[in-house]
C-alpha cells in the first residue's frame, strides 16, 4: 500500500508520524508540497519522498491535506490524473459532490473531519464515503485516520457539519474553559505554573475517567457534586448563568458556519 499526501502541513505531518508508528515504512509515503522548506523538513524528519509536482502514479491512496481555499485549484490539477486511487480529503467545508465535480466526475472519495488533538495522536475523525467506495477502501480510510486517534463513520454527509461543530471546533471550547479556570485559579493566589498544572491534569483525568466509564456524563458529574458541598455551589452558579444554553448556542453557530462555508466553496467552478 502506498499513499500520496497533497500538502505537507501540520495535519499531514501528524498523519505521517502516526502511520510510521503503525509500522508503515517511509518508502510507502510520498508528499507533494510546494514549499521547499516544508519538503526538506518532512524528508529530514521522516525520510519520506517529497516532490513539488502533483504526482500520484504508484499510489493506491491520495490524501488531500491542503487548505479549503486551495482545494479547487489542487483538484483541477489532479483531474484526469487519477485512475483507481482512493481519495481522502481532510479539508473543512468541501462537500464531496463539489470535489467530485472539480476532479472531473471522480467518485472514489471519502471526506474526513479530524481535529487538532490528532497532532498528538489523540484525535477523533468523522468519516463519510460516497457509495462508489468499497468496503476494503473504507477500511483503508479508517486505518489511515485511525493512526492519529479514534474514528466514527457517518451515513449522511451533512452530519459532518455537526462533527465540525462538536469535535472539529471542540478543542477550542475546551481550551476556552481551561483558560477561564486557569485565570480563576491565579486570582485565588495560585501561581501560573500551579494553576496550569492543576487545570491540565484535571481535564486529562476527567476525560480519561469518562472514556473508561460506561456511565452517563451526568452521573459522573453527580458523583463529584456532594449535596451542600463546594461543587454543588459552583455548579449552581453555572446553571444560573445558563451556561448549557450558551454552549448549545455556540455549537449551533459553528454548525451554521460550517454549512455556509460548504455553500460558499460549492460556488467555485
Amino acid at each position: 500500500m502506498h499513499i500520496t499526501f497533497i500538502g505537507g502541513g501540520n495535519m499531514a505531518t501528524a498523519l505521517i508520524g502516526g502511520l510510521l508508528a503503525k509500522d508503515w515504512s517511509a518508502s510507502q509515503i510520498r508528499v507533494v508540497e510546494v514549499d521547499a522548506a516544508a519538503r526538506e523538513r518532512l524528508t529530514g524528519r521522516f525520510g519520506v519522498a517529497t516532490t513539488e509536482a502533483p504526482e500520484v502514479d504508484g499510489s493506491d491512496t491520495v490524501l488531500l491535506a491542503v487548505k479549503p481555499q486551495q482545494m479547487h485549484e489542487v483538484a483541477r490539477r489532479l483531474a484526469g490524473r487519477l485512475g483507481s486511487q482512493l481519495v481522502l480529503t481532510i479539508a473543512a467545508g468541501i462537500r464531496l459532490d463539489d470535489l467530485a465535480r472539480w476532479l472531473g466526475g471522480y467518485q472514489r472519495l471519502v471526506r474526513c473531519m479530524p481535529n487538532t488533538p490528532a497532532l498528538v495522536h489523540c484525535g477523533v475523525t468523522g468519516l463519510y464515503a460516497l457509495p462508489q467506495v468499497s468496503r476494503e477502501e473504507r477500511q483503508r480510510a479508517e486505518a489511515i485516520l485511525g493512526a492519529v486517534g479514534r474514528t466514527v463513520w457517518l451515513d449522511r454527509e451533512e452530519l459532518l457539519d455537526a462533527v465540525t461543530a462538536v469535535s472539529g471546533s471542540g478543542p477550542a471550547y475546551v481550551f476556552y474553559f481551561m483558560e477561564a479556570l486557569e485565570e480563576a485559579a491565579s486570582s485565588l493566589g495560585l501561581s501560573r505554573e500551579q494553576a496550569r498544572l492543576l487545570v491540565v491534569e484535571t481535564f486529562l483525568g476527567a476525560a480519561s475517567l469518562a472514556r473508561q466509564s460506561e456511565e452517563p456524563l451526568a452521573a459522573l458529574r453527580a458523583r463529584v457534586t456532594s449535596k451542600g458541598g463546594t461543587t454543588e455551589r459552583a455548579v449552581a452558579v453555572l446553571e444560573e448563568a445558563r451556561l448549557r444554553d450558551h454552549i448549545a448556542q455556540a455549537v449551533r453557530a459553528a454548525h451554521a458556519r460550517s454549512r455556509e462555508l460548504g455553500d460558499e466553496f460549492g460556488k467555485l467552478g
